[in-house]
């Protein structure tokens, strides 16, 4: 066993004990974290403005703060992006992760000095707290890979920008450098494929023992790696042991994976987004996830089914109960106060508090980590039906993640028409491109052939109605969904 890996087992055990401290204190630990928020941004604008220095508890503070979206939150965000100081929280950003947006582009989300080490943190904990769990470090001496955006970034008044995880690459510990693969210069490319194919050249004869990235491009990176050497990814990296991923939902994809490595190996969740690293998997065997208490994060929750009241219940972590659908509210040292991140969660343990992220408050697919919404769907389908003279009674969108003889997935579109479009090739190239043009995340799955281009699937006349009568929701108020992240309105389609 090298130095390394014994330092790692030492550092594992110290990081697990600290951790086991503030879990173990929950209430403590976020009320400590709330004040230490309010203190020091009591004198930025938003601080100002919503009058943080008479703010004594939280009751006060849920008074004085709404809870907003990023687009009710704009008109702080679009101050600092102009070069503005001091707005959400002291001086400015280090930096800005680019994110898509939903109605109004693209979406800046403020990184600063004090919220960039907590994601960097949890991210290292994560594999500290398996090894302190599992005993294995050997790991630490091989090659690990990353599968990330483009490190390169851009400058906005002063404050650099670019993806989150392009951004995260700018931190990889010292110690980890020598492991990294692949190089800057391949981690730079921005043609996908181009890209997957030059990673499968740096790695295939090297000994990668950690392996982390979205499932869906993973994927991409070992078909790519069987296709090249013939031979399967465990016999390619007989010491590759640790997969780590986070932003979908990985049990779509275990056969596949293990299919393609050719044994089962153990993995890691992660629950990371532009607006903080929220969770992360502590346990093997345990799918719930340790939310991040001390992180520099405040956290609220808002019961799913009560979201959309005129005056829904606030709760903060002691009041949350298992198994409860909950929108998931965050205040945070990048400055976003009371932070609708549309996720919603269910917590599997309150000793501690774990969670998995169990969907999006509003209907949506992101089956890839595409995070296609009702807005883009609709917005499609009404430039296709414009531009093609044609009408449709009723449609939805469904993810088709393992078609029987085709290699890519794909959207389905189930659509019942009153009038078809004379060219029906034309309404299908439309949608398509529509889609890529509003959501740049559905573009990159495209152009790195993760996803084929959107398929149709007509409906018969009345199709629709016979759907919702089968599940007793026909007239009234009742609403189909435009789309949905599993294929169970699909299933029942695909039957009529």
């Amino acid at each position: 066993m090298s130095i390394k890996s014994i330092a790692a087992k030492i550092f594992a055990k110290h990081i697990r004990n600290k951790i086991n401290k503030w879990a173990s204190n929950p209430e403590a630990t976020q009320k400590k974290v709330f004040k230490e928020l309010l203190e020091k941004a009591k004198d930025t604008q938003f601080g100002l403005d919503h009058h943080f220095k008479n703010i004594n508890n939280y009751k006060e503070f849920a008074s004085n703060v709404p809870v907003r979206d990023y687009e009710e939150l704009k008109l702080y965000v679009d101050k600092m992006v102009a070069g503005e100081e001091n707005i959400l929280w002291p001086g400015k950003p280090l930096y800005y992760a680019k994110t898509s947006g939903t109605t109004s582009g693209a979406k800046y989300i403020p990184l600063t000095k004090e919220s960039m080490p907590t994601h960097i943190n949890a991210a290292r904990n994560a594999i500290l707290c398996y090894i302190a769990e599992t005993g294995k470090s050997k790991f630490v001496d091989g090659k690990m890979i990353f599968l990330q955006g483009s490190p390169e970034l851009t400058e906005k008044n002063g404050v650099k920008l670019g993806r989150l995880s392009g951004i995260v690459a700018h931190f990889v510990p010292s110690y980890l450098q020598k492991n990294r693969l692949p190089s800057l210069k391949t981690n730079c490319i921005e043609d996908w494929e181009t890209k997957v194919s030059a990673i499968v050249g740096e790695t295939k004869d090297e000994d990668m023992t950690v392996i982390s990235g979205i499932p869906s491009w993973v994927q991409m990176y070992f078909e790519n790696l069987q296709q090249t050497t013939g031979k399967k990814v465990g016999d390619l990296f007989k010491n590759f042991d640790l997969f780590i991923y986070g932003g979908v939902n990985y049990e779509p994809y275990r056969a596949k994976f293990e299919n393609l490595i050719g044994r089962k190996v153990d993995s890691i969740e992660l629950y990371p987004a532009s607006e903080g690293f929220f969770a992360f998997q502590d346990k093997q065997g345990d799918k719930g996830m340790l939310l991040q208490l001390d992180s520099g994060i405040f956290y609220e929750f808002i019961k799913s089914e009560e979201f959309f009241d005129e005056k829904p219940k606030r709760l903060t972590i002691g009041e949350v109960e298992v198994e409860v659908d909950y929108v998931m509210i965050v205040s945070n040292t990048a400055g976003l106060w009371g932070y609708n991140l549309g996720d919603t969660v269910q917590f599997t343990s309150v000793k501690p508090y774990k969670l998995i992220v169990s969907g999006r408050i509003k209907h949506f697919i992101s089956a890839f980590g595409e995070h296609v919404i009702a807005k883009e769907v609709e917005q499609a389908m009404q430039e296709a039906t414009s531009k093609t003279g044609s009408r449709i009674t009723e449609f939805t969108v469904a993810p088709q993640i393992t078609p029987e003889g085709e290699q890519l997935p794909y959207h389905e579109w189930f659509v019942e028409f009153e009038k078809e479009p004379k060219d029906f090739q034309q309404f299908l190239e439309i949608l398509d491109q529509s889609m890529q043009e509003q959501n740049s995340y559905y573009l990159d799955l495209i152009e790195g052939k993760i996803l084929q281009k959107l398929k149709i699937k007509k409906i018969p006349e009345n199709g629709f109605q016979q759907y919702m009568k089968s599940i007793g929701k026909l007239g009234g108020q009742n609403k189909l969904p435009r789309l949905s992240n599993d294929r169970k309105i699909a299933e029942v389609l695909e039957k009529i």
